[in-house]
């Protein structure tokens, strides 16, 4: 019988059903500091040890400083982040979990360092107390987040029950333009679809678009699955993967590389797969995304306009429009070109790597930010990422025109560190969330792609690459 790709990996996991629930097993376990000390604590209390080490790995990322670090964990001024951090280092050591601590140049966001040190790999079941697990399946693994208990039961058991999702297969055909990326690709599916239009599926993206995108454009836009709804985001496992898993440090290698090989090559959805629900994208009709609201879902492209609650039949729907006005201090009509920002955040787990920052730094050179930008900040992934592009030039790029350049982690992306915006700040953000205080209570997140931010940056306002 023909299976999806979801339906391959449910199946090559499955320990037993029972009661309509599926136990899987997980073949490695991503853990940062924020959803795992009460899970460590959990197994002290119970004094439970951890079923397999060596299918975790542990790094620090939502409250690191992305400025000074050369006095390590004890320099980080926040109490709580400071604790936070300390306590996953001493989580690590007492239960012998192998992790890339603050200081290691190997350090920055989970969702960076996995694929980057091949943890991630095709066919791999990937869990982790961060709902944006969901980028891990652009190389073909079923990956998705979970909360604090379930963490806790990963690590004692190496096991997780889960419900089976439902297949929706999203198929984008035709090129892109050029000054369009993945992020715009996922927030124009979402705006779409909805955030609540994948609840309950796994979601495949295929077609030649996906065929043609980068690894880490697939990652972009499987990171924001969960912004859709959906558990699970993946993509096929082609030949692209396969390059950029070669060599990997935690990659197999010799003969059980050659075996992979194999397996990993049937990671595809057999021709005739029963999807539940399939959805075609014109890639050719998309154009740069903005949103204007309170939510990935409310999103316009970047010379349009915030809708007029006054023209929406749906009273539910009209009214909703008028409350993300309301809080994003924006009035019906109002061209999104015509708003000035006060911030710009470059990073997070959705636009931190490497392709993001030589995109951004394209816009940016030779330019200077505009004199209303109060902060621009470039934050990349992972200290690899940061080298790389130091190696590359591309740090003096946004040094010269004005952006500062920091060290590796989440920064600004969810006010739980010194980077948060203050009340009132508006920000250019290549976030992933925009709900109401996202990076500050009482601030304005908009989100982009790392182009149109940089291009925001140097125009004081909303604007494309092209204006």
């Amino acid at each position: 019988m023909p299976q999806t790709l979801y339906d391959k990996l449910m199946s090559a996991h499955k320990v037993l059903e029972q009661d309509g629930s599926t136990l899987i097993y997980i073949d490695r376990q991503l853990i940062h500091e924020v959803t795992s000390p009460q899970a460590f604590e959990g197994l002290s209390m119970a004094d439970r040890k951890i079923w397999r080490n060596k299918s975790n790995l542990a790094v620090p990322d939502h409250n690191v400083p992305t400025t000074d670090r050369s006095k390590g964990v004890s320099s980080i001024s926040d109490p709580v982040s400071r604790l936070q951090v300390e306590t996953l280092d001493k989580n690590c050591e007492t239960f012998g979990i192998n992790e890339i601590q603050m200081n290691d140049v190997r350090q920055g966001i989970v969702h960076v360092i996995g694929p980057e040190q091949g943890a991630t790999l095709p066919g791999m079941s990937i869990v982790c107390g961060d709902s944006h697990t969901t980028t891990h399946g652009a190389l073909g693994a079923l990956a998705f987040g979970i909360g604090t208990s379930e963490v806790e039961h990963v690590l004692a058991t190496g096991c997780l029950w889960q419900n089976k999702a439902k297949n929706m297969k999203i198929e984008i055909n035709g090129e892109l333009a050029s000054n369009v990326s993945a992020k715009d690709l996922a927030l124009y599916i979402i705006g779409k679809i909805g955030t609540a239009g994948g609840t309950g599926f796994a979601i495949e993206f295929c077609g030649n678009t996906i065929q043609e995108m980068s690894i880490e454009g697939r990652m972009t836009l499987c990171n924001m699955s969960i912004e859709a709804g959906a558990k699970v985001g993946l993509v096929a496992v082609d030949q692209k993967t396969i390059e950029y898993v070669k060599g990997r440090p935690f990659s197999p290698t010799g003969d059980i590389w050659e075996s992979a090989l194999k397996y990993w090559r049937t990671l595809h959805s057999d021709p005739e797969s029963h999807f539940d629900e399939s959805i075609l994208i014109d890639a050719r009709k998309i154009k740069p995304q903005v949103t204007w609201g309170t939510s990935p879902e409310m999103v316009v492209d970047i010379n349009g306009s915030t809708p007029d609650p006054a023209l929406e039949e749906d009273e539910v729907k009209a009214e909703s429009i008028r409350n993300a006005l309301k809080y994003i201090h924006l009035e019906p009509n109002t061209l999104m070109s015509s708003v000035e920002i006060d911030k710009v955040f470059i990073g997070s787990c959705t636009n931190s790597r490497i392709e993001d920052l030589r995109a951004a730094a394209g816009v940016a050179k030779g330019k200077k930010i505009a004199e209303n930008v109060k902060l621009a900040l470039v934050v990349p992934g992972s200290g690899l990422v940061k080298k790389q592009a130091e190696e590359e030039g591309l740090d003096q790029i946004f040094k010269d025109a004005g952006f500062e350049w920091r060290e590796p982690g989440c920064s600004m992306c969810l006010a739980m560190n010194a980077d948060k915006l203050e009340v009132g700040e508006r920000c250019a953000s290549t976030s992933n969330r925009n709900f109401e205080g996202r990076q500050g209570q009482g601030s304005f997140t908009h989100l982009v792609s790392p182009t149109i931010a940089a291009a925001t940056a140097i125009a004081g306002r909303f604007s494309g690459v092209d204006s």
